[in-house]
């Protein structure tokens, strides 16, 4: 059992560090949310499994129709995990952590959320809204030494994410407080050039 588990690991890790060599160095993507646009620059140098991974979820649709659902004012705010009505929607297979990769949780950037695992990133992400470098790798000093993965920037709209983080929140689902009170939709995300 031991071994069929490692091995499959050991085949999802190929499988992904083939797909990551085809990401670009530093694709764009567009989110259109119910309080505005977000335009982000992901890393694709610095976390190419993640951004393969996002971007993958991102021409599927995946994240059309979810929710920030978790806001915390001075630290970031959370989405990719839920629909409106506080279901729990899951991407699939997690992928391996990345952090390390030089990027830091300064204020504008993007990260993966996860639970205690620190291999358990799978849809959810946050948006920095402060500098959290306690979340990076080195700072940590618990949890060993795995941190929060960066994989991109807010380019534009960041004044979007303050306003998402700032709503009145309260208790929803599974969470005691931090959801909007009236949910901020993601519409719609998609791959876009810029000139």
């Amino acid at each position: 059992m031991k071994n069929t588990l490692i091995t499959l690991m050991l085949t999802l890790c190929f499988g992904l560090a083939v797909a990551a060599d085809k990401v670009p160095a530093h694709p764009h993507i567009e989110m259109v949310t119910s309080a505005g646009t977000i335009k982000l620059e992901l890393d694709g140098k610095q976390a190419p499994i993640t951004v393969a991974h996002i971007l993958e979820l991102v021409d599927n649709g995946y994240y059309d129709g979810t929710i920030f659902h978790r806001v915390i004012p001075g630290f970031m705010a959370q989405a990719g995990g839920y629909t409106p009505s506080m279901k729990l929607k899951e991407a699939g297979e997690t992928i391996p952590n990345e952090s390390g990769n030089g990027l830091t949780n300064v204020r504008g950037t993007i990260a993966m959320a996860r639970t205690s695992d620190p291999h358990s990133a799978n849809s959810q992400f946050f948006i920095n809204v402060a500098d959290n470098s306690r979340l990076d790798p080195a700072k940590r000093a618990y949890n060993g030494s795995w941190g929060y993965t960066v994989f991109g920037q807010v380019i534009e709209g960041m004044e979007v994410v303050d306003e998402i983080v700032n709503s009145k929140t309260g208790p929803a689902g599974e969470f005691r407080k931090d959801v909007p009170v009236i949910p901020i939709i993601i519409k719609k995300v998609s791959r876009v050039t810029y000139e």
